[in-house]
């Protein structure tokens, strides 16, 4: 698959910034993108998105929303804790691959309820069935990482679960050539949900 060619103005560092300035505007109080009807209608007939953030599927973490962003910007997927399968990593590659996004983000939060029940579930040696179960292997190797029994572990969990979820995205089949010839970044960050603040981790 041939991917578009981006707009010469739009790189990895311009799209972080666009977010980060994003960002600040949601903070500030000062959005300068609204969901409105007429914005949906003029992108209607195509998109050329400089982002594909991965996120949770918190529902105080809505990810246009806190980096201002309007329709046809960003991509966005979403799972528990930000876990990647193959349908979320398939969706990541084909925003790269198809449509020429120049920048994928990988965004933790802080208090998940994700990270917080696979420390729970280690911290009491129990292992919670069906595809919940699931979402605990994958976040557990951050939480042996920091240790399940640190008072602070959901948070250094979630942000090493973060950083290993960012290497992760680093190593999809294309993607370290793109990040190689400069075309493509990854970068992590944890939002905050007290402040609306991102704080960027690389």
């Amino acid at each position: 698959m041939t991917a578009p060619s981006p707009s010469a103005t739009v790189t990895p560092a311009s799209a972080l910034a666009a977010l980060v300035a994003g960002n600040r505007r949601f903070v500030g109080g000062r959005p300068q993108n609204g969901h409105d009807v007429s914005a949906a209608a003029s992108v209607s007939g195509g998109q050329q998105p400089h982002a594909v953030v991965l996120g949770c599927i918190d529902s105080r973490v809505p990810l246009e929303a806190i980096f201002d962003q309007t329709f046809g910007s960003i991509c966005v997927v979403r799972s528990g804790g930000h876990v990647v399968d193959r349908a979320v990593a398939g969706s990541v590659s084909f925003a790269v691959d198809a449509l020429g996004v120049p920048l994928i983000v990988v965004l933790g939060h802080v208090r998940c309820g994700a990270v917080t029940a696979t420390v729970e579930a280690l911290r009491a040696g129990e292992h919670p069935g069906g595809d919940v179960g699931y979402l605990v292997d994958e976040i557990t190797p951050a939480v042996r990482a920091v240790g399940a029994d640190d008072p602070d572990a959901p948070d250094k969990a979630m942000r090493a679960h973060v950083a290993a979820t960012v290497e992760r995205m680093r190593t999809l089949p294309g993607i370290p050539e793109a990040i190689a010839a400069g075309r493509v970044d990854v970068a992590g960050a944890v939002y905050d949900l007290d402040t609306g603040w991102v704080e960027l981790l690389t």
